[in-house]
């Protein structure tokens, strides 16, 4: 959910000084710049619901050995261990690719990651008690997989932006804080051959386990 709504006629100025500050660094230019290549037409704080991006985006699921089970996630969860929920924004359901490829390998067949349920997952008390990865860790893990699916988007021709909006990775603006954050981001997604030079998303996967991955990001 976008924390704070941004006008159209404010978004040019803030994605440029956004990119200008990342001018010096060529892997999160070259991401943000596919990120925000297209900018929709409409209504900038609401996710796609074209029934074309959502074909593609279980498409995209499938392509990746997810199965896919027709139902809305408020009646069971977004992520069962084997397939997404298809009751769902186009952006919502890529975005379980990238939780796909970010999880530690012994939660990718776990309810919701085992990372807690998801805003969209009703079978809360469920996915919440097979949790095991909690407060800035799985925050952290979260940004990933935020930033990871939405790259897809971008590589499917979808509005990217949009879920770049809403999962509110311009709060910050060009403070410090936000555009470290955007860095590391990149750098760790990069580090494990997440991203191609130019800023598109491969297929690979997280190959370490959580106390490893606690270690490593917080000594980032």
């Amino acid at each position: 959910m976008i924390l704070t709504p941004i006008d159209r006629t404010d978004l040019p100025g803030l994605l440029a000084g956004f990119d200008e500050a990342l001018a010096a660094e060529t892997l999160a230019s070259a991401v943000f710049r596919r990120i925000t290549a297209r900018i929709p037409d409409g209504d900038l704080m609401t996710l796609s619901t074209d029934a074309a991006h959502h074909a593609q985006a279980l498409a995209l699921c499938r392509d990746w050995g997810f199965g896919v089970v027709d139902v809305d996630p408020q009646e069971y969860f977004t992520w069962d261990g084997q397939a997404v929920a298809a009751r769902m924004e186009p952006s919502v359901i890529v975005h379980e690719i990238g939780h796909y490829q970010c999880a530690a390998p012994s939660r990718r067949a776990v309810l919701d990651f085992g990372l807690g349920a998801g805003p969209e997952t009703g079978r809360k008390a469920e996915a919440n008690a097979v949790q095991t990865l909690f407060g800035a860790d799985a925050d952290f893990e979260e940004g990933l997989s935020s930033l990871l699916g939405i790259l897809w988007e971008a590589e499917l021709g979808q509005p990217a932006i949009l879920a770049f909006l809403e999962q509110n990775w311009l709060e910050g603006g060009m403070s410090l804080h936000n555009l470290a954050h955007f860095r590391k981001v990149v750098g760790l997604l990069d580090a494990w051959g997440m991203l191609t030079p130019d800023g598109r998303p491969t297929r690979a996967l997280r190959p370490i386990e959580d106390e490893a991955f606690v270690a490593l990001w917080r000594s980032l």
